[in-house]
C-alpha cells in the first residue's frame, strides 16, 4: 500500500538540463569514500527527462552528457543482456602518474586547467588503489536503467493477465457462501470441482447402500439366501458390497436384474423413490455445475490482448496517453466496452489519508468512443484535459509517481448467446499499466495493410513504437503557453490595426 504514495520530492539540481560544476576531493581517499554518492548522482543525471528535440542519430553506445530517453521494446531487450556499460573500460592497472577526475566530472565539458593541474599533482603523490576504477563500473552496472528497472519491482494491483492481487481474510459471516452454493462450486478451481463432482456420487452410493444393507439384515433376507419359500424384501443381496451394488444400479438406472426390491416391503419401495428423487437433483445440480464452467468465458479473455506500455504523445494538438488493444479470434466481441482505473493514494486537505483510491479516466463515454467494434487492434486514446489527473503531469513528474493504471475490456462472447439479443455471457479482460510501463514520446506503429483485397492484420507489429517528437511538458504548461501566445498574437493583431487606421 505504501508503494503507491508520492516521492518525496528530490533536488531539482539533479534534474537540471546544464552540467553542474565539479566539486574536486581533497585526497584520493575521499574520491573513494564518496564513489557510491557520484554514481548514484550520475546515474539520476542521465536518467533526467528532456525535451525531444530533434537531433543526430545516436548510435548503440552510451554518450556521456546526453538524456536518456524512455526506450522502446527493442531497445529494451537489450538493455537487459547488456553486462558492462559501453563507456566503461575493462579494469586495468593504474599508472603512477595517471590522472583521476571524479565521477560526475565525466559529464562536464570543460574542466579549467588549474583544477587539472592540481588533480594530477595530488594523484601523482599518492598512487591510486588498484581495481579502484574496477569497483566504480561496478557500482554505476548496480544503479543502470536496466538493473534499477528489475529491482523497483512493487507489489501490483492487478497483474498483467488481469488476476487481481487482493486477498480477503477475516470473514466471519461464511454462511453467506452456502446460501450461493452453486457459485460458491462453480468458482471453485478445477481440481476441487472435480473431488466435490465425485463424492456427490460416491457418497450418495454408499449412504444408501449402507441402509439398504441394514434392511436386509433386519428382516432376515441375508440369512435367508437361497430358500424359495422366503419373501425377501431385497432379493440377492448377501453381504454390503451386494447392497452396494444395488444402489449404484439404482440410482444409474442400469438394472441388470440379479438384485432388485420387491413389493414385499413398504420402506423398500420408500427408500428406492427416495434415492431415484436424490440421484435426479445431484444429477441437476452437478451436470449444470460442469456445464457452467467449461463454457464459462473465462477463458476467452486470454485471446484478448494488451500493449505491454502505455505511450503519451500529442495528437490532434492536444497530450494524450494511448494503449493499443486487439481481439486473436475470428468470432468477435458483441457490445464491446472499455474503462480505465487510475489507482493511487492521497492525503486530503484535512489529513486524511485514503489508500489506492479509484478515479476514473475518461476514454471516451461522452462520446462513445469507449464501445468498440473490436475487428483489428485498437489504439484507444485518454485525452489529457483539465478534467484528467495527468493534468498537471510532465515527462519529469512522472518518474517520481507511483500509480497504476486498470483496463478493464467487457462484452458478450458471440458464441455464447444470441447476438440480435445481446443475450449471452459476457467475458471480462484485465491488464495494468504502472508509471514504468508509459514511455513519453512514442507512438504506437501501424500494424494493418492491405493485401489481395483484403486487410491483413501484422500482429507481430503489436508491441511495436517508435519514438516521435513530444514536449516534455505537462498540458497544463502547453494550455497556458498556447493561451499566451494567443493573447500576444491578438495584441500584436490590435495594434498594427490601431496603426493602419487613418489618422
Amino acid at each position: 500500500m505504501l508503494a503507491y504514495l508520492p516521492r518525496p520530492p528530490t533536488d531539482t539540481s539533479r534534474y537540471g538540463t546544464f552540467p553542474q560544476k565539479p566539486d574536486l576531493p581533497a585526497a584520493p581517499g575521499a574520491l573513494v569514500k564518496d564513489g557510491g554518492q557520484q554514481a548514484a548522482a550520475t546515474t539520476a543525471k542521465r536518467g533526467a527527462p528532456m525535451p525531444n528535440y530533434p537531433s543526430a542519430p545516436r548510435h548503440s553506445g552510451f554518450v556521456p552528457g546526453e538524456p536518456s530517453l524512455p526506450p522502446s521494446r527493442g531497445s529494451l531487450s537489450a538493455q537487459h543482456h547488456r553486462g558492462r556499460p559501453s563507456w566503461c573500460p575493462p579494469p586495468a592497472p593504474q599508472e603512477a602518474g595517471a590522472r583521476l577526475y571524479p565521477l560526475h566530472a565525466l559529464n562536464v565539458a570543460n574542466i579549467p586547467n588549474s583544477s587539472r593541474g592540481r588533480t594530477s599533482a595530488r594523484s601523482s603523490t599518492i598512487p591510486t588503489p588498484e581495481g579502484l576504477q574496477g569497483r566504480r563500473c561496478k557500482l554505476l552496472e548496480e544503479d543502470s536503467p536496466a538493473v534499477q528497472a528489475g529491482k523497483r519491482q512493487r507489489q501490483r494491483y492487478v497483474t498483467k493477465v488481469g488476476k487481481c492481487q487482493v486477498n480477503l481474510g477475516n470473514i466471519q459471516d461464511k454462511k453467506r457462501f452456502l446460501s450461493d452454493i452453486f457459485t460458491t462450486i462453480v468458482d471453485l478451481k478445477y481440481r476441487w470441482f472435480l473431488f466435490v463432482f465425485m463424492m456427490c456420487y460416491v457418497v450418495t452410493w454408499v449412504v444408501f447402500g449402507f441402509i439398504y444393507f441394514f434392511d436386509a439384515w433386519v428382516r432376515g433376507d441375508i440369512g435367508h439366501q437361497g430358500d424359495p419359500e422366503w419373501q425377501a424384501c431385497i432379493e440377492n443381496v448377501d453381504g454390503f458390497v451386494s447392497a452396494l451394488l444395488l444402489s449404484v444400479e439404482s440410482q444409474r438406472t442400469i438394472g441388470y436384474g440379479t438384485r432388485m426390491v420387491t413389493a414385499n416391503c413398504a420402506e423398500g419401495v420408500i427408500l428406492l423413490i427416495a434415492q431415484s428423487i436424490v440421484g435426479s437433483m445431484i444429477d441437476a445440480m452437478m451436470v449444470g455445475c460442469m456445464f457452467v464452467k467449461i463454457s464459462r468465458p473465462k477463458k476467452r479473455a486470454q485471446t484478448l490482448i494488451f500493449s505491454k506500455n502505455c505511450v503519451i504523445s500529442r495528437r490532434d494538438e492536444k497530450l494524450c496517453l494511448m494503449f493499443r488493444v486487439g481481439d486473436l479470434r475470428e468470432s468477435h466481441m458483441v457490445d464491446a466496452k472499455i474503462r480505465a482505473k487510475l489507482i493511487k493514494s492521497r492525503q486530503t486537505a484535512e489529513g486524511e489519508f485514503i489508500p489506492l483510491e479509484q478515479s476514473e479516466l475518461n476514454l471516451g463515454y461522452d462520446t462513445g468512443e469507449d464501445r468498440l467494434f473490436l475487428v483489428e487492434p485498437q489504439i484507444i486514446c485518454h485525452v489529457i484535459n483539465h478534467h484528467s489527473p495527468f493534468w498537471d503531469m510532465s515527462a519529469e513528474s512522472l518518474r517520481r509517481e507511483q500509480f497504476e493504471i486498470i483496463i478493464i475490456l467487457e462484452g458478450i462472447v458471440e458464441a455464447t448467446g444470441n447476438p440480435c439479443l445481446a443475450a449471452g455471457m459476457t467475458c471480462q479482460a484485465r491488464t495494468s499499466y504502472t508509471e514504468d510501463e508509459i514511455l513519453w514520446g512514442y507512438r504506437f506503429e501501424p500494424c494493418m495493410s492491405l493485401e489481395k483485397g483484403a486487410f491483413q492484420v501484422d500482429y507481430s507489429r503489436f508491441e511495436m513504437t517508435f519514438e516521435v517528437q513530444t514536449p516534455a511538458a505537462s498540458a497544463k504548461e502547453l494550455h497556458e503557453l498556447k493561451e499566451l501566445e494567443q493573447q500576444e498574437h491578438s495584441t500584436l493583431s490590435l495594434y498594427w490595426d490601431h496603426l493602419l487606421q487613418p489618422c
